[in-house]
């Protein structure tokens, strides 16, 4: 009687794919998470109100929106920089010419009879900001065409 060699041979699965998978997923969440978090600056300290409510209701999120962030001084917060009424006019000009643009691209009409544009401005002003500094920039928005903004509180408990 003869006896052969009886080799086990285990299947294993190959888990190279899955973990590529899974590390991109991670990646392609860890950037989502910094982008939604670039518009709200740190450095701005909400004023308290007592009937404040939040702004992202289902209608809202599909609206496309500008946040634009004031400091205690009435400077626009862009990026690194805090920019004085001058520099800001600029930036909201510029930020009003890639709004166009968008719509331009996306094949909506702009009506350039009203002037006014679809985008709803964010206005994150600090408490200690001036009405005088705040009503600048909303006027500087308002000149290039932007008609609706939402103002951001923190809700009093």
């Amino acid at each position: 009687m003869s006896g052969g060699v009886i080799s086990k041979e285990k299947a294993e699965p190959n888990l190279t794919p899955l973990l590529d998978i899974v590390f991109q997923l991670i990646t392609f969440f860890m950037l989502v998470i910094n982008f939604a978090s670039d518009n709200y600056d740190q450095r701005v300290n909400l004023p308290d109100a007592g009937s404040a409510r939040p702004v992202e209701d289902d209608a809202r999120i599909s609206e496309d929106r500008l946040v634009l962030n004031v400091d205690s001084e009435g400077r626009l917060l862009h990026g690194d920089e805090a920019q004085g009424i001058d520099a800001a006019v600029q930036t909201i000009r510029h930020q009003a010419d890639l709004v166009k643009l968008g719509l331009k691209a996306s094949g909506v009409k702009f009506d350039a009879a009203t002037g006014s544009l679809p985008t709803t401005i964010i206005l994150r002003a600090d408490k200690e900001t001036s009405f005088g500094a705040v009503l600048g920039i909303i006027k500087a928005c308002q000149a290039q065409g932007f008609r609706k903004f939402a103002l951001k509180a923190m809700i009093r408990s």
